[in-house]
C-alpha cells in the first residue's frame, strides 16, 4: 500500500490477503480426502468462493493504481477457478448439452482480457507495465484455455469424462495462480533481479504436475475416456 491510500483500498487488501492465504491452506486439503466426498466438495466451494474474493479484490485495485497487467491477470486467475467449477455442471455436453451464457460471457471476456495481456506485451510494453515474456506467457496459456472451451461449447466433446480433467486441471491452475502471486509479493523482495523466475517457477513446476496426474486418471478410467468406448 501507499501513504494517502483511501480506506477502501486497505479494506480490500486485507480481504485479499486472507482470501488469498485461505486458499493456499484449502486446495491440499481438497487435494487429500476423498474425490466426490462431502468434504471435497465443502472444502472445494470454500476454496472457489475465496478465489472468487481474491481476484474481486484485486481488479478494483488493480485499476486504482493503475497497473493494467495484474488487472488481467486477474481476470485470467478467476476464469481457471470458474471454469473448473463450471465443468461440474456441463457434463451434459457430451450428450448433447449446451452452454449457459455466464460460460460463453467469462470465456469470451477473458479471451478478449489474455489477448490484451499478451499483445500490449508486444505492441505496447508499457501498458502492462513491461512485463514482457511473463505476460506473453500467461496471455498465450489464457488464450489456449478460453478457446478450447469455446471449442468444445460449439464442438461437443468426445469424452465423456472430460469435466473430470477439466475440473482438476483449471483448479490446479487457478491454484498456480495463488502461488505466483504470493512469489510475486514475497520473493521479488529477496530476489529482485529474478523477476521472470519469480513470476515463473510455479507455471514452470506445476504444469507437468497437472500433466502426469491428467494422465494417471486417464489411465485409470481407461473405459469412460472416450464415448465411443461407452455402453449406448
Amino acid at each position: 500500500m501507499q501513504t494517502g491510500d483511501p480506506l477502501w483500498m486497505h479494506v480490500l487488501l486485507a480481504i485479499h490477503i486472507a482470501a488469498g492465504a485461505v486458499c493456499l491452506v484449502m486446495a491440499p486439503l481438497v487435494l487429500a480426502v476423498a474425490k466426490g466426498g462431502p468434504r471435497h466438495r465443502r472444502w472445494g466451494k470454500i476454496y472457489f468462493w475465496s478465489m472468487a474474493a481474491v481476484a474481486a479484490t484485486a481488479l478494483p485495485m488493480a485499476l486504482f493504481r493503475p497497473v493494467l497487467f495484474l488487472a488481467l491477470v486477474a481476470i485470467l486467475t478467476f476464469y481457471m477457478a470458474f471454469s473448473g467449477y463450471r465443468a461440474l455442471s456441463l457434463k451434459d455436453l457430451a450428450d448433447g448439452g449446451s452452454a449457459k451464457l455466464r460460460d460463453w460471457a467469462a470465456a469470451i471476456v477473458t479471451f478478449a482480457a489474455c489477448a490484451g495481456l499478451a499483445g500490449f506485451a508486444v505492441l505496447q510494453p508499457a501498458w502492462v507495465q513491461h512485463m514482457g515474456v511473463i505476460a506473453v506467457v500467461l496471455g498465450v496459456l489464457g488464450l489456449r484455455v478460453t478457446a478450447v472451451d469455446m471449442h468444445r461449447f460449439v464442438h461437443k466433446p468426445t469424452r465423456r469424462m472430460f469435466w473430470l480433467f477439466t475440473h482438476f486441471e483449471r483448479f490446479m491452475g487457478s491454484y498456480i495462480a495463488a502461488w505466483t502471486a504470493f512469489s510475486a509479493v514475497t520473493l521479488s523482495r529477496i530476489f529482485p533481479h529474478a523477476v521472470l523466475a519469480v513470476w515463473l517457477w510455479p507455471i514452470a513446476f506445476g504444469l507437468p504436475v497437472i500433466a502426469a496426474t491428467a494422465a494417471y486418471y486417464r489411465r485409470k478410467h481407461p473405459a469412460g475416456v472416450a464415448r465411443a468406448a461407452m455402453p449406448a
